[in-house]
């Protein structure tokens, strides 16, 4: 796919040879060019980059993609647009999407109304230039009132023509956080995708969740699931036996990471937005990224960069040597335990993904 605006004809041809691929067992399933037959470059390719396979999907994404949250950003904001901060949001989040693309970073992940809105238009006129993951969770199955597939649908073209987006690429309806969704409800999200789908607006499925075992049924119940997002932190570990990243080599699922910094608590400076520690505090982010990106079932975490200093930060680590070394690796645990300890009570939560 170029960096032109995509056509409904090419969305449902170069999704249907990602499928055809993986349905062969293809080793690596890319989507090809049916006039040359050659794998296309990653979006927004930049050789310095590393690019992951998310899954059956097929897609090349960069190791290190773009979440969606701007925490700390602005004084007093959260997640909404406000009136006060939108034109200082918009600028910043152009800036910060104009630099990643150049870096080669090619997913953003928006996962709320507000971040829609505005990843979509940081993203006018170079809309082919990242892969867009859309999750208006506000209309979606964590509350009780968008847990059939006409409200799910219904509510994913609400958001659509709010945006200005014709298509996403990957539709990663975020389920209940702790897994309280029925298979009935997961299914009522199969049949609304499988709509999507066929009216070109949604090329992949997926679920984000933070809980395992509700994951991991998932994925080995439904075939349909190309992705999830879930937590993996500084402080997280595989587990050595039944863990969630066997369902996901098993059944071929891409993974991002999200919160790997913990909501800023890894760092002396909150979000490590700039301070007295931001030299050490880069480090760490460069060391916890360094550390998740050893484990393969990951295509890549999902940091919140906030600034073009986080995006340089960010691309350093994936060109640094990617082991860390034994006082490297000392210094990274005891930061990881004092990220746990620092967590802001609505987080707690956080401190139960130490095994994965």
């Amino acid at each position: 796919m170029s960096a032109r605006r995509i056509s409904r004809r090419e969305f449902m041809r170069d999704t249907a040879l990602v499928a055809a691929g993986v349905a062969a067992g293809a080793g690596v399933a890319r989507a090809e060019s049916a006039e040359t037959k050659q794998p296309p470059k990653p979006l927004s390719y930049n050789e310095n980059m590393e690019y992951r396979r998310l899954g059956k999907t097929g897609l090349m994404i960069s190791a290190i993609a773009l979440g969606g949250h701007w925490k700390r950003l602005i004084a007093g904001s959260g997640w909404d647009r406000t009136d006060s901060g939108v034109e200082e949001l918009d600028a910043n989040r152009a800036e910060v999407v104009s630099r990643c693309i150049d870096v080669g970073i090619n997913y953003v992940d928006a996962c709320s109304g507000s971040e829609i809105l505005t990843y979509a238009k940081a993203l006018k006129g170079r809309r082919e230039k990242m892969h867009f993951g859309f999750s208006w969770f506000e209309r979606e199955p964590r509350f009780e009132d968008w847990r059939t597939a006409d409200a799910l649908l219904r509510g994913f073209d609400q958001g659509l023509k709010e945006a200005g987006l014709e298509y996403v690429d990957l539709w990663r309806v975020s389920a209940m956080m702790n897994g309280e969704n029925t298979d009935a409800e997961v299914e009522a999200m199969m049949k609304a995708f499988e709509k999507a789908h066929a009216q070109g607006k949604a090329r992949f499925f997926g679920i984000s969740a933070h809980d395992r075992d509700w994951l991991k049924h998932v994925i080995e119940k439904y075939p349909q699931v190309n992705v999830i997002l879930t937590p993996y932190t500084a402080a997280s570990k595989a587990k050595p036996a039944d863990s969630l990243f066997d369902a996901v080599r098993k059944h071929d699922v891409g993974v991002f990471g999200i919160k790997p910094f913990s909501s800023g608590s890894l760092f002396k400076d909150g979000a490590g937005a700039g301070g007295v520690h931001t030299e050490g505090d880069d480090k760490l982010a460069r060391l916890a990224l360094r550390y998740i990106l050893c484990n393969d079932a990951i295509t890549a975490p999902i940091p919140g960069l906030i600034s073009i200093h986080q995006v340089d930060n960010a691309i350093q680590a994936v060109r640094e040597r990617r082991e860390l070394d034994l006082k490297e690796a000392a210094e990274l645990r005891e930061a990881a335990g004092d990220m746990l300890a620092a967590l802001p009570p609505d987080y707690h939560w956080l401190r139960d993904w130490e095994w994965v």
